[in-house]
């Protein structure tokens, strides 16, 4: 038994160490993918902790009927935590003071990267949790996590078991006052330039059915400060702003498609005035840095549009 615990903290102590030591041998020899992986490394550790953390805050918040906070006090340990390994850091502009005033809503936001997760850490108002399709719901201890934090999970299974998913996530959204957060992507679009995959129309079905107001959130592009395909990971503040909440109250499942172009529409010309300011600090790649070409993501509509729209 000795052995065995001795083993595993070598091994916890081998993973802590790893991070400063990739970073230090980045800074010696000036080479940035050290600083890539180092702080890719710390960010996973940082990840395993703040998940594990939930998990217990998770289950203390549900016995005294605060479930619902569990996705928002895991993401401010994780905020805090990221900037402390990592040094990113967002700066969020809210001028309408949207985020605490508006419940409940559907959230949605441009999909960069895997730093959005710290972004969500950020961004989430109290009383806000992701969507998830309900199989994540069995996985150990994520599925346990978010069951007590009140994800929405969505039943893909069948069309009618679909839009009964629907209604039942509006249902729980006004009886708990449980906002939900959705990036209308669907995928990561890794571009180094400031642009939209296209929307999926999931997160506005959602919101005409709740009768609910939809909440663009848009962050700057900050391709050099984590940039997968260059291998660039960099300390540095990305800013990002919340844009006036579009209602949808009267809509119907008519007016999805119109809702979902005046949302990108809106949060595209968002998205390119805040990256033009991210390439004047050197958040975001120099216009002819960029690529301007194919994202390693595309967007396709998931079985939840697909057999909502064939049921509707």
């Amino acid at each position: 038994m000795n052995i065995i615990l001795l083993s595993l903290l070598t091994l916890l102590g081998a993973i802590f160490a790893t991070p400063p030591v990739l970073l230090l041998l980045g800074k010696t020899t000036k080479n940035h993918t050290f600083v890539y992986y180092a702080r890719a490394l710390a960010s996973f550790i940082a990840l395993i902790l703040c998940a594990a953390y939930g998990t217990i805050a998770s289950l203390c918040l549900t016995i005294f009927g605060y479930g619902g906070l569990g996705q928002w006090t895991t993401g401010r340990a994780f905020k805090y935590m990221m900037y402390t390994f990592t040094g990113v850091w967002f700066e969020i502009d809210d001028p309408h003071a949207v985020l605490g005033n508006t419940r409940p809503a559907v959230f949605v936001s441009n999909h960069q990267s895997e730093l959005d997760v710290l972004f969500c850490g950020h961004v989430f108002p109290r009383y806000t949790s992701v969507t998830a399709k309900k199989s994540l719901s069995k996985v150990p201890i994520l599925g346990q996590f978010m069951s007590l934090s009140k994800t929405v999970f969505i039943e893909r299974s069948s069309r009618t078991q679909a839009v009964a998913a629907f209604a039942k996530a509006a249902e729980q959204m006004h009886s708990s006052g449980q906002s939900v957060y959705i990036f209308p992507e669907g995928t990561r679009s890794y571009y180094d330039h400031p642009d939209l995959l296209p929307f999926k129309k999931g997160a506005f079905h959602l919101a005409i059915q709740a009768q609910v107001p939809i909440v663009p959130c848009v962050v700057a592009n900050y391709s050099n400060i984590l940039n997968v395909k260059k291998k660039i990971f960099r300390q540095g503040t990305i800013s990002a702003r919340i844009l006036e909440p579009i209602s949808t109250k009267g809509k119907t499942k008519e007016d999805v498609d119109a809702l979902m172009e005046e949302t990108r529409s809106r949060m595209l010309v968002a998205l390119k005035t805040l990256t033009a300011h991210a390439r004047e600090e050197g958040v975001a790649l120099k216009e002819h840095e960029s690529s301007n070409g194919t994202p390693n993501g595309t967007a396709k509509a998931t079985g939840v549009d697909m057999r909502y729209n064939a049921a509707a």
